[in-house]
């Protein structure tokens, strides 16, 4: 119980007491806090800049929302934090923001349990050093394990894909539109509407290719779009998207098989087949763009990255990862075309509005005083300064 030897006691009500300060993504409480006080994160398996940035403003204790280590990582934050000689407290759940006064004393108890005067906030688990050693230990363990199997299966599938990846042996050839064109592809997840709003300037700049991946073929159509490509089940795609006059390409199993293939055909309507061992549309989808010589790919609501392997999130398979490997000189995420249309700096801008109003003010006024008159332009102009350069020095007379 070293960490323990942190808390201040008093008589009345032992613990330590210090300003609590909401800390959670996108709050003020972050800036404002100060050495000695206590810091609510949420930020489960905490990352070590994320610590560093905790140890730089001196907190007494940190209470997390989540864990600090959920064993999906070998995470060296709370090992930072501990060495600090900071009090960590986890798993108190997202109820502590229903009574949390960031700002205001609170009090932590040596069993977790975080008060505002007699009121319990919420209630945690300390976390002791020999505890967060343990847990970092067997997530290395684990993570290594889990990356043997992932790349065990990686090399499964190249096995059985390698002409897709290398030739594009299977790839639709119905794909010409998309020859030196820039290509959004857009699969429904998370965000990805805010993703397409964020992204208009972009297509009505460059007027890319459209493909709508599964349910992601109806946000365009809802947006007012019309894509040239679905990649996807059918039964999980609206009627309209369907019928939108886009080519529709059903993923197939290696023997020619294509699930929705009888929906396709109650709607009267054609469709290629994509035969491959890939579980997602959306790797499809890419491929699809890649093989047809599109310039640039643009993803939209399926974002991967290292840390989604070692999660082992389901579209974070070793498909995914080849495919994105295959692409990757193309392929460019969303969020980095979202940045370069962002306008930064409000301040800057204002002043640059402010001096295209002045000079518009000039303008008109230059138009009216050489048009007033009888004279020529010059002459109107020049009787109107005159005007009122003396209606001026009539005020202060």
């Amino acid at each position: 119980m070293n960490a323990m030897s942190l808390f201040s006691r008093s008589e009345e009500l032992p613990g330590l007491h210090a300003v609590a300060r909401d800390c959670s993504p996108g709050s003020k409480g972050f800036k404002r806090l100060s050495a000695g006080d206590i810091a609510v994160i949420d930020a489960p398996d905490i990352s070590r800049a994320f610590a560093q940035e905790l140890i730089n403003a001196q907190p007494k204790a940190v209470v997390n929302v989540a864990r600090f280590s959920t064993g999906a990582l070998p995470n060296y934050g709370p090992q930072m934090l501990l060495d600090a000689h900071i009090v960590l407290v986890e798993a108190v759940g997202a109820s502590v923001w229903e009574g949390l006064r960031s700002g205001r004393k609170a009090r932590l108890t040596d069993e977790g349990e975080l008060y505002h005067g007699e009121k319990l906030v919420a209630r945690g688990e300390v976390v002791q050093q020999l505890d967060a050693e343990a847990k970092f230990a067997e997530a290395q363990q684990s993570l290594v394990d889990r990356m043997e199997a992932y790349f065990g299966n990686t090399i499964q599938f190249i096995h059985s894909e390698a002409p897709l990846l290398i030739d594009g042996l299977g790839v639709p050839e119905s794909g010409a539109s998309l020859r030196d064109r820039k290509v959004l592809v857009v699969s429904a997840g998370i965000g990805h509407r805010d993703q397409m709003k964020a992204l208009r300037n972009f297509i009505r700049e460059f007027e890319p290719a459209l493909i709508g991946v599964d349910a992601g073929a109806d946000t365009l159509v809802e947006m007012g779009y019309r894509p040239d490509f679905i990649v996807g089940d059918p039964d999980g795609i609206g009627a309209e998207a369907l019928r939108s006059g886009a080519r529709v390409v059903l993923p197939a199993d290696p023997d020619g098989h294509a699930v929705g293939l009888e929906r396709i055909q109650d709607l009267g309507i054609g469709a290629t087949t994509f035969p491959a061992a890939v579980d997602s549309a959306t790797d499809l989808g890419l491929l699809l763009a890649d093989f047809h010589g599109a310039e640039m790919i643009v993803n939209v609501g399926a974002p991967f990255d290292l840390e989604a392997v070692f999660a082992e999130r389901p579209e974070a398979s070793p498909s995914a990862m080849l495919t994105r490997m295959k692409v990757n000189r193309k392929l460019v995420d969303a969020g980095n075309i979202i940045d370069l249309y962002t306008v930064r700096g409000g301040a800057g801008l204002g002043w640059m509005w402010a001096i295209l109003a002045l000079l518009i003010a000039a303008a008109v006024f230059v138009l009216i005083a050489g048009s007033t008159g009888d004279g020529s332009f010059m002459e109107n102009f020049t009787t109107t300064w005159n005007n009122i350069a003396l209606w001026f020095q009539g005020l202060f007379k």
